[in-house]
């Protein structure tokens, strides 16, 4: 009697119908249990907690060193909460460096720059990862070698490039240089490798689509988290960079940092002005972070998940 029940249910069994394997949108198939979430530990918070305290404590301590005296500032042990004279020091900074044009010049760089990196990286990786054309993988060799290549040996050439061109000491001789770069190529290249099915670009090659035209209806909008990714750390780099803009251009005319490199001026540094100005040149960054943080968090999750 046993037997006979035993064999029942795996008859049963075997004539249940199986549901269909769960596959990602890159075709693999899942595991059971692979879409579950996985709450954190105390221990992950703590080790979340201290990462985020060391990551936040140099914006604080520029805070606070601007806040105070030079005299303070200079003291031992340094003081750790913030003084009463923030405004002043920031009011100081911006007059001293002229942070008013710096800023609108950084802006202007920044902003161009992040926009054409973003349109021809996504163009240029588009045609490496999708397209067929001859001497494809050459070209992608040594667009990646440019990244060996240090920037500082071509510093000379660029600099006489520019006084040749007529635009020494303006913008264009920053901007121009850095039009796009091979590292915006490569990382849009591999996103859309994985995440362009190639019956989509068919499709619009049946419905008459040339390559501009499927860019434009098929590539941007699979690409918009990795592009918004890409733009962050362009405009950021931009913003940032002193090297190139401190050769390329004069005192009358400076991006963000360096103008203030005008502060460091003299015989005696005024160490809580300086940090007032570096406050000022990160007040735009933390701003557009603040107001874009969460769809460039959600570009990057997005474009981590490969199923």
């Amino acid at each position: 009697m046993t037997t006979d029940i035993a064999q029942v249910r795996a008859d049963t069994r075997d004539r249940t119908p199986h549901p269909p394997p769960v596959r990602s949108r890159f075709g693999r198939v899942l595991r059971p249990g692979a879409g579950r979430q996985h709450h954190a530990g105390p221990l992950a918070y703590l080790l979340l907690g201290f990462a985020a305290l060391v990551s936040l404590f140099p914006l604080y301590w520029t805070m606070v060193a601007a806040s105070t005296d030079n005299t303070r500032v200079s003291q031992t042990p340094p003081p750790f909460l913030p003084g009463p004279n923030l405004f002043t020091n920031l009011a100081k900074a911006w007059q001293d460096a002229a942070m008013g044009r710096a800023m609108a010049n950084s802006l202007i760089v920044a902003g161009v720059i992040a926009l054409s990196t973003v349109f021809f990286a996504t163009l240029a990786g588009f045609a490496f990862a999708k397209l067929r054309f001859r001497g494809r993988n050459l070209l992608l060799m040594l667009v990646i070698g440019t990244m060996l290549v240090p920037p500082q040996l071509g510093v000379v050439p660029l600099f006489m490039m520019m006084a040749d061109l007529g635009w020494g000491q303006s913008l264009p001789s920053v901007i121009f240089p850095t039009l796009v770069s091979a590292v915006g190529v490569f990382f849009m290249r591999q996103y859309l490798k994985e995440a362009l099915p190639d019956e989509l670009i068919e499709a619009g090659r049946l419905d008459g689509a040339h390559s501009l035209r499927i860019f434009w209806s098929i590539v941007l909008p699979i690409a918009r988290p990795p592009m918004a990714v890409l733009f962050m750390i362009t405009f950021v780099h931009a913003w940032n960079d002193f090297f190139w803009p401190f050769i390329a251009l004069d005192m009358t005319n400076p991006t963000v940092p360096v103008a203030l490199t005008q502060l460091s001026a003299g015989y005696v540094r005024d160490q809580s002005v300086i940090m007032a100005g570096a406050l000022l040149g990160t007040l735009p960054l933390l701003a557009m972070f603040l107001v874009f943080g969460r769809q460039i968090v959600g570009g990057i999750m997005q474009g981590a998940v490969k199923g």
